[in-house]
């Protein structure tokens, strides 16, 4: 008699790429993914910056080159070249010496940054902190796998005006405990402006709130580099400490490197001395040392000054694409009298959108139309090229219009 398995009792959980894997399994010719992590070329293949091709081949040739360990905390030349691309050289914390660098094996989404920061819970600052955390819903398991127990999403998004929920934004800061961790997306793909941020800002110091920065793609917002990443230079010539993780996969096109960078700002380097401690341990604990072969590339580019222009240059033909994609779209539905004001889809940027959808129009794409996209609405405007435009605007059209799409209430262009 055969013996029990011992992961009897292990749980069925959703499978995490059940979007993905419904569309993979539909055969019909038609089906449209909107869903995708990386950028996407016009014929649908993953995008790859042409200068990290003539960079890998330039790295592989290279006979002085060896395979030692990198430093627990990363390559130093990666580091602070990604640093100063994020807060510019003349920084205030880069001229005082002020940070603490460190290349993460997995920064998307904040993962590698939040699994080298959760020794924060032995840190007496961090502790004041536990009451009250505002953090986006997709970010909440991440949080909570690092041992964070208190997590308040916050609302950012007004899904009858379809725009930055400005004013519930800062009521929710306002009401948030003294000393409460923030994440907050720069370049955020909805569009705060300066004039906001710089009342955010406000807020946060008077509240003593910390921020902890997400830029997973500085570029691709509006296609300038240091326009992506006011926000965050703002935070510090402000005197505030942070955190700021950052994620080269879709500026690079290295999805399958991962590499990033966690960036800390501190008061002073007393401080920063402690907290490197801190991020060595776990490191150490975690992942020991991290992969080089992207952490190289991305260092190779940015410091040439040729394959740099080149690299930026790459970089604006993308954003470019994206914005005439979003204009594109807006175009379509306009044409075909859809129901509704679609400006919402050109006043965000960058490479997700909100749509403004119902769950019950995204229920009838993937049933009628054999369209997949994330049940609130949202979108990877990459997913969108010349080939499918026009079946996706035309879909669109038909869910925003039928009955069956809008059985769940009202749709958003009624409540106008």
């Amino acid at each position: 008699m055969a013996a029990l398995s011992l992961f009897l009792d292990v749980p069925l959980t959703r499978e995490v790429n059940w979007l993905l894997d419904a569309y993979q399994e539909d055969p019909s010719p038609d089906k449209v993914y909107l869903d995708h992590r990386d950028c996407q070329t016009e014929m649908g293949k993953a995008w790859v910056c042409p200068t990290v091709r003539q960079t890998l081949l330039q790295i592989a040739s290279d006979p002085t080159l060896d395979h030692e360990y990198l430093p627990v905390l990363g390559f130093p030349e990666f580091t602070r070249a990604a640093t100063e691309l994020a807060l510019g050289r003349e920084s205030r914390a880069v001229i005082e010496n002020r940070l603490l660098l460190f290349s993460t094996l997995l920064t998307s989404s904040l993962n590698g940054a939040l699994g080298g920061v959760s020794s924060s819970h032995e840190n007496d600052t961090m502790k004041k902190s536990q009451g009250h955390r505002c953090v986006l819903d997709s970010l909440r398991c991440i949080f909570q796998d690092v041992g964070f127990t208190e997590i308040q999403p916050y609302h950012y998004w007004d899904t009858v005006r379809l725009a930055v929920a400005i004013e519930g934004f800062l009521e929710v800061l306002e009401s948030a405990p003294d000393c409460s961790i923030v994440v907050l997306h720069a370049p955020e793909e909805t569009g705060l402006t300066p004039k906001q941020w710089e009342e955010v800002a406000r807020v946060m110091g008077r509240k003593r709130l910390f921020p902890f920065f997400d830029i997973p793609a500085q570029g691709l917002a509006s296609g300038d580099l240091d326009r992506d990443a006011w926000a965050l230079r703002h935070f510090v010539a402000q005197g505030f400490e942070l955190f700021c993780a950052q994620s080269f996969s879709k500026t690079f096109g290295l999805y399958d490197e991962r590499v990033g960078n966690l960036i800390v700002v501190a008061r002073d380097n007393e401080t920063l001395v402690r907290i490197r401690s801190q991020l060595q341990k776990q490191v150490m604990g975690m992942w020991a040392t991290p992969a080089s072969l992207g952490a190289r590339v991305i260092t190779t580019v940015l410091n040439n000054p040729a394959l740099l222009n080149k690299w930026k240059q790459s970089l604006r033909m993308l954003a470019e694409k994206i914005m005439l994609i979003r204009e594109k779209l807006k175009e379509k539905l306009r044409i075909l009298g859809t129901p509704g004001f679609w400006d919402h889809l050109t006043a965000q940027s960058g490479t997700r959108s909100f749509t403004g959808l119902l769950s019950s129009q995204v229920a009838f794409l993937e049933k009628h139309k054999h369209i997949y996209l994330l049940g609130s609405g949202q979108v990877s405007v990459c997913s969108i090229n010349s080939h499918n435009l026009d079946y996706v605007a035309q879909s669109i059209n038909e869910a925003v219009s039928s009955t069956e799409g809008r059985a769940q209430g009202l749709s958003w262009a009624e409540m106008e």
